[in-house]
């Protein structure tokens, strides 16, 4: 007679395996390192309580140690032990507890964390500790393994932490998913339209889907929508014939049949008014019919249209966005906070790559920056920066290390004083939790993207696990923002 006890445990212990997997759990990222900038990305999966500290694991440890590993879809790569000889081979206790991960400094290296120096102290996902100018984690929450991609093609590979072939930087679950988005719409053919807020990358995800398509070889048309002159449009789209409307106009092709054959990309089209949405309706049907000015014939352009807005759905004219059959958004960088490390080394190394004065100050190759230098970059910069909720997202980004690099005064990308201004403030405002409702909660959290730090700096209260027990208190669903918005989509 079988035991079908043991069968149902396995079916039981298998069931808890996957969904162990398929559940975001807490985990650093690496985010700065002064001796390993090659770390800057990598990530650790905590499982109960281990131990962060220099070297790899002995017989005698009494506790599991920390492993960092590169995570991408599909596997990971285990990467060697922590090499930095002023931390203690015992440096961190950690202990993952009810979302939050207690910290304690059992080693010699000084703790800080969110900037603050500490012996030990509480740390969620949104929240940083750094081992003072030596090593800087965020904490975050991810998946113990990312699940394969649908539809990105393998042969577009690139190197870890690195921009992909279409200009986006970043290894997190959301930069995956949209570039497996991204090469979805490509496949489909139909006419997409990319929303997202100002300073996303949506011009860089409308490029990829032109490239991952079979209109890739030619060149994509792009304009942008809001500059076409009311009383020009359909000059500026169809184009006219020669002498038309007035004898000496020269014959002009317009951008429809500028990209027969192609992608034409249409930027900020929420800024065209809905009436000149209309002029769009019937080429945006199969078949892409439309009429030169002044010629009696309907001609056809084999194209399609990828239309990217900041604006809601709602705002364009129904008609013309029921044509977009494809969306897709592209998420904020509060949404992908763990990527800011990777997307400021690759911003700086731009910078230097176009500007003498970069390249010879804060870069250890002054005569010429290749892909692999490292700019020298101040541990509490970094710290500072991946805490800040970033509401004009890369674009903000950029502007913040420009204005380093311009105050800067010693070796390093500092933390100057023009840059502290613009950042949000560590200080609360003096709101009591009795004073906050739940739909002002809600509005915060939405307003910060889920990041839960910042919502509670923007409601005035002391710290983020006083805004926890209020959400608790006041049953605000915390299923959707525990992951501080690193994990998205």
């Amino acid at each position: 007679m079988t035991d079908d006890r043991s069968t149902v445990d396995g079916t039981r212990e298998g069931l808890a395996a996957a969904h162990r997997a398929e559940a975001p759990v807490l985990a650093l990222v690496v985010a700065w390192s002064r001796q390993e900038s090659h770390r800057i990305g990598e990530i650790a999966i905590l499982d109960g309580e281990q131990i962060l500290g220099r070297g790899g694991a002995r017989p005698e440890d009494a506790i599991a140690r920390i492993h960092l590993q590169r995570q991408r879809p599909g596997g990971t790569t285990m990467m060697g032990p922590i090499d930095s000889l002023r931390i203690s081979r015992a440096q961190l206790r950690l202990r993952p507890r009810g979302g939050v991960l207690e910290v304690e400094s059992v080693g010699r290296c000084p703790l800080l964390i969110n900037g603050v120096p500490t012996a030990r102290g509480e740390a969620g996902p949104g929240d940083t500790f750094q081992l003072e100018n030596e090593l800087v984690f965020l904490v975050t929450r991810r998946l113990a393994r990312l699940r394969e991609l649908r539809s990105y093609p393998k042969d577009r590979d690139f190197p870890f932490g690195a921009a992909d072939p279409f200009g986006f930087v970043g290894e997190s679950l959301a930069a995956w998913e949209l570039r497996d988005a991204l090469a979805f719409a490509a496949r489909a053919d139909g006419h997409v339209l990319v929303r997202g807020q100002s300073g996303t990358g949506k011009e860089l995800a409308a490029g990829a889907i032109h490239a991952l398509s079979a209109r890739g070889s030619r060149p994509m048309i792009a304009r942008n929508a809001a500059t076409f002159p009311p009383g020009l449009v359909d000059a500026e789209l169809y184009g006219n014939v020669r002498n038309y409307p007035n004898p000496g106009t020269a014959e002009r092709e317009g951008i429809i049949g500028e990209a027969d054959g192609t992608s034409l990309f249409l930027d900020e089209i929420g800024e065209l008014p809905v009436a000149l949405q209309a002029h769009l309706l019937r080429v945006l049907d199969r078949g892409g019919e439309y009429q030169r000015l002044g010629e009696a014939r309907m001609r056809r352009a084999d194209l399609r249209v990828i239309a990217a807005t900041n604006r809601a759905v709602e705002e364009l004219k129904h008609d013309f966005a029921a044509r977009f059959t494809l969306r897709l958004e592209v998420p904020a960088l509060a949404a992908r906070r763990e990527d800011i490390p990777l997307l400021m080394r690759h911003l700086l190394r731009r910078a230097a790559a176009g500007n003498e004065d970069v390249r010879r100050s804060f870069f250890d190759a002054p005569g010429g920056v290749p892909d692999a230098a490292e700019a020298r970059v101040a541990a509490d910069l970094v710290d500072r920066l991946v805490r800040h909720p970033f509401p004009g997202n890369t674009r903000e980004l950029e502007q913040l290390l420009w204005q380093a690099l311009a105050e800067s005064r010693g070796k390093s990308v500092e933390l100057t004083e023009g840059v502290k201004r613009r950042l949000v403030t560590d200080e609360p405002s003096g709101a009591t939790p009795a004073e906050i409702g739940k739909e002002q909660i809600e509005a915060a959290l939405t307003r910060m993207a889920g990041n839960v730090t910042g919502a509670a700096r923007e409601l005035g209260l002391k710290n983020r696990f006083v805004l926890y027990r209020l959400m608790k208190k006041l049953g605000v669903d915390g299923s959707a923002v525990e992951g501080e918005g690193d994990e998205p989509g």
